[in-house]
């Protein structure tokens, strides 16, 4: 017979659906299990739409179950306040539900503990935290859009097995192959702002888009980090097809240039970045993270290198998520330019610790999705 995990494993599938959709909310997934069996589900698909809980009472609904003889799992903690749609827990005990087992506790600091609290109160039978910590990995970015004021931030990056980005000279194309670069573009899709630095704004002359096929959604904003902006008069793709997509980070003084003129004139945005107080030299990352937020709406943001930008974003503690995307292949120069760059590690105890959130192949390349080691 199926045990508890089981069902909670699905109903973490489920939420991940959501992923993209559902900001400012958490992504979310539930199932109605009878006798063993998962008979209805539903997942939130979409900030305003249903939560999770009643989507999976209407999937009932339309099979003709009775929510009275089923237990529920849901990944989150339903909530017990009023929002865009009603408390959910409202809708569970109006449909006499008798057993809920939950993920996580709602990490809101207004609602924390209140729907578990109240549901038992109304005599239901409540089990918390069963797969917590898989409950609590599926919210890590509305855990940040709770204690921070920027989006999350994903680093992406294709290695070859020594760890390489790009030859000595700059050249990337193509370490990864095509599923990995589809999956790239999958991920394009669900954030609102890709970030490359200014190296390889210069020499891959992108466009930034997601080209995933059939793709009709919004585009992502181009960011690019460059201590010196770009001549407006000379080509490249993000000034001549979309400068009204396109954002420079700059110091304060380039901000204020020229060039920065020339750049606004074409619709392009130019932000100075003020340095971080301890490396007078490096531009503070995180203020324009807050940025696309607070003036963007962005939620999620990818960042795709190169290793200098990488090092900084990391060492700002500015990576909430890395995805690596390992070719069989050895480089084997050590000129090549590497994943990271940018700091002195005397020693292994100056490592940074990840841990695996999730691994798997696409094709021949080695998937790694990590979060910091807690």
């Amino acid at each position: 017979m199926p045990d508890d995990h089981q069902f909670m494993e699905q109903a973490i599938r489920l939420a991940e659906q959501g992923r993209g959709h559902t900001a400012p909310n958490p992504c979310v997934g539930a199932v109605l299990v009878h006798e063993g069996t998962v008979v209805a589900k539903g997942w939130h698909t979409a900030c305003g739409k249903p939560h999770a809980e009643v989507e999976a009472l209407h999937d009932a609904k339309a099979k003709g179950i009775d929510p009275r003889r089923c237990i529920l799992y849901v990944t989150l903690e339903p909530c017990n306040h009023h929002g865009k749609t009603p408390p959910c827990t409202q809708a569970i005990l109006m449909a006499g539900i008798p057993e809920v087992v939950i993920g996580c506790p709602d990490p809101n600091r207004s609602v924390a503990g209140g729907g578990a609290a109240h549901l038992q109160s109304m005599g239901v039978t409540v089990r918390m935290g069963l797969m917590e910590k898989e409950c609590r990995d599926l919210i890590a970015d509305f855990l940040i859009w709770q204690t921070t004021a920027r989006p999350y931030s994903i680093l992406k990056l294709a290695t070859t097995l020594d760890g390489k980005i790009a030859t000595r000279d700059g050249q990337a194309a193509w370490i990864s192959g095509e599923a990995s670069r589809r999956e790239v573009h999958r991920l394009r899709s669900l954030c609102g702002a890709v970030i490359v630095g200014g190296g390889t704004f210069r020499a891959d002359n992108p466009t930034l888009t997601c080209r995933m096929p059939g793709y009709e959604g919004p585009q992502p904003l181009a960011v690019i980090v460059s201590r010196t902006l770009p001549d407006p008069a000379r080509s490249s793709n993000l000034l001549s097809s979309r400068p009204e997509k396109s954002i420079f980070w700059t110091t304060e003084a380039e901000s204020r240039s020229a060039r920065a003129t020339r750049l606004t004139d074409l619709g392009v945005t130019v932000w100075g970045l003020p340095n971080v107080k301890s490396a007078p030299e490096t531009l503070d990352l995180g203020e324009g993270l807050r940025l696309l937020r607070t003036d963007r709406g962005c939620h999620h943001t990818l960042t795709e290198g190169g290793g200098h930008l990488a090092g900084s974003m990391q060492s700002q503690g500015l990576v909430d998520e890395l995805r690596i995307f390992q070719a069989m292949k050895v480089l084997g120069d050590e000129e090549g330019r590497s994943a990271f760059a940018g700091r002195k590690a005397l020693s292994m105890q100056d490592c940074w610790e990840f841990r695996t959130v999730e691994q798997g192949f696409f094709e021949t390349d080695l998937y790694l999705r990590l979060r910091a080691k807690e």
